[in-house]
């Protein structure tokens, strides 16, 4: 008798003692105590990184070394990730997605370590990232790396990613609600009570753990001044169409710069390209270096000037018109810089850039007005805090998470009322002109991405490899009718398939097509052929399509089988009854009540 393995014999025991739901609230709490060290170790890291490189910078001096501290942070990074830890960590928050639709939930496990050790390196270095999608991908290869030690099925194993997704996220910011929020509408987790509580509880053991740990120094807070005044409610409705608009520029020139750095095929060129290009932003708006909520910090404390030291523009601070101008340059080029980071080799995510791109946006709107003085006057740090939940909101197409994220870094919910106007018509607004938020877009494209309905999720999740009849009996294009009705006695079906000896696809025979002649022996010398017939493209489906297409062919064609075709080579059929019954089991397995 096979020994079993620890593992084993813990899950044989810890299947008498504790019941699976309250073990999966144990795991959520240890992963989120986990996710809160592991953004304790990033934060401390960005945060000294920065302080030792930048503390002899002049004020009122531009300072050189913003042209180069990002590219040397790039290029390390670059260097360890690619060549020593052989890892792709660039593509965060869908890269969780697109494991959760299409891996089973299956992080790697270096990938716990890998985005803290990039993003630290990058942001600290200052690129103009956010550590947030970082932190979020170890949490969840936190959670995934348990469940597969533990051999959980694949709704707990997503269930756990999403309580890694949330600790990681209420550590970063301490807004333990917001994570989970986060969790509901970006990871697009069923909102269950077999979900919520360890999502809860993943999400205060994170806060908690970088709130003990964490200097309050390192920690995103803001303190709001001015009340919410009734007044500023139009005021509130006219941001969020401004920030509507921020975040679908903010998208497009994602997407743009993306596609145009990924055609530089070569990794040293396009690191060159993009690390020059964004040393000269740098240089140019300091502003731009590192995460950026000091930049907000600097306006919500009354201190906006501040964000043109070091700069080139220092001595232009007094000037009104040109500080606005300089403002509506920080909101263009905050996601060019943020794109160059990512793009170049760099680690990191967009949701601090796009947050900061709000506060500049709201700022400036509410300093416009305020100079303009022909209106009552508009409180700038509010203004500015709601900005943020705008762009974020839109951006993400999560307005939920942006209104209880502000709401929490500003330890209150006074400012709840405007941020739901403001958040509200902005995502209104981005969701005329893009119906995926900027993590989902390509995989919406390709048919990978899992949503809230329930029957797209299933199909998604569903591989049309997995239900394919491989054990259909093939013909030869030389065969004679003889030869076939061989074949048809050892077959229990009604469908053949013509194919040469490379399986390359020559036809269909169907067995009504050839009944009466099978029992006329003076026809078996007939060749095949005269019976074989070209099925549409409508009937036919490849291996890369989408099983929402397949079920579509389907419906559209009223077909029991299609003919399933790799590259023109046969593969099999695949029938309803299969799909089916793949559907009902898959659709068991998510199922989390």
């Amino acid at each position: 008798m096979t020994e079993k393995s620890p593992i084993e014999r813990f899950n044989h025991w810890r299947k008498k003692h504790i019941s699976d739901r309250y073990f999966v609230i144990i795991l959520s709490a240890i992963i989120g105590f986990l996710a809160g060290i592991a953004a304790y170790i990033l934060k401390t890291s960005v945060f000294y990184i920065e302080k030792l490189l930048t503390a002899s910078f002049q004020t009122q001096e531009q300072n050189y070394w913003y042209v180069i501290y990002p590219a040397i942070g790039i290029v390390l990074t670059v260097v360890f990730l690619k060549y020593i830890l052989k890892d792709d960590t660039r593509h965060g928050i869908p890269r969780i997605l697109y494991v959760i639709s299409k891996l089973g939930g299956k992080i790697k496990h270096r990938k716990l370590y890998s985005s803290m050790l990039g993003s630290s390196l990058t942001a600290g270095f200052g690129g103009s990232i956010g550590l947030e999608a970082p932190i979020i991908s170890s949490g969840s290869s936190i959670g995934s790396g348990l469940s597969q030690i533990l051999k959980m099925d694949y709704k707990t194993t997503i269930l756990l990613i999403g309580c890694g997704a949330a600790g990681a996220m209420a550590s970063i910011f301490t807004t333990p609600i917001a994570a989970v929020i986060f969790s509901l509408e970006v990871l697009m987790l069923d909102l269950t009570i077999s979900s919520i509580i360890p999502l809860l509880m993943a999400s205060a053991t994170g806060a908690i753990t970088t709130k003990i740990l964490l200097a309050e120094s390192m920690l995103v807070h803001f303190k709001i001044n001015d009340p919410f005044e009734v007044g500023d409610v139009p005021f509130y409705l006219l941001l969020g169409i401004l920030t509507g608009f921020v975040s679908l520029y903010f998208n497009r020139a994602t997407h743009f710069i993306t596609e145009k750095m990924e055609a530089i095929q070569k990794t040293s060129i396009r690191m060159m390209v993009g690390a020059s290009a964004l040393g000269i932003l740098i240089f140019l708006f300091p502003a731009f270096y590192g995460e950026g909520y000091d930049a907000i910090r600097m306006i919500i404390t009354g201190h906006p000037g501040h964000l043109l030291e070091n700069s080139f523009f220092y001595t232009f601070r007094e000037n009104t018109w040109f500080f606005l101008l300089f403002l509506a340059f920080l909101i263009l080029f905050k996601v060019i810089a943020t794109t160059l980071t990512i793009e170049s080799g760099g680690v990191g995510g967009i949701f601090a850039p796009s947050a900061v791109t709000g506060g500049f946006a709201g700022f400036a709107f509410a300093r416009l007005f305020n100079d303009l003085d022909f209106t009552r006057h508009l409180s700038e740090a509010n203004f500015t805090l709601v900005g943020m939940a705008g762009v974020l909101g839109a951006v993400l197409h999560a307005p939920l998470t942006a209104i209880f994220l502000i709401a929490e870094m500003t330890n209150g919910y006074e400012m709840i009322v405007p941020l739901m106007l403001t958040s509200t018509i902005s995502f209104i607004t981005i969701k005329t002109f893009d119906p995926h938020s900027i993590f989902t877009k390509k995989l919406a494209e390709r048919g990978e991405l899992l949503t809230h309905h329930k029957d797209q999720a299933v199909l998604t999740l569903l591989n049309i490899r997995d239900v394919i009849d491989k054990d259909v009996l093939t013909v030869n294009p030389t065969a004679t009718l003889g030869e076939f009705t061989k074949v048809i006695s050892k077959s229990k079906r009604n469908l053949f398939a013509v194919v040469d000896r490379e399986q390359n696809f020559k036809g269909m025979l169907i067995l009504d097509d050839v009944r009466e002649d099978m029992f006329n022996r003076d026809k078996y010398g007939v060749p095949i052929t005269k019976y074989m017939f070209q099925p549409p493209a409508s009937e036919r489906v490849s291996l890369d399509e989408t099983m929402e297409s397949v079920m579509e062919k389907f419906k559209n064609t009223g077909n029991y089988n299609l003919l399933v075709l790799n590259k023109g080579k046969f593969v099999g059929f695949v029938s309803r009854a299969n799909v089916f019954n793949a559907y009902r089991q898959t659709l068991i397995d998510v199922s989390h009540e």
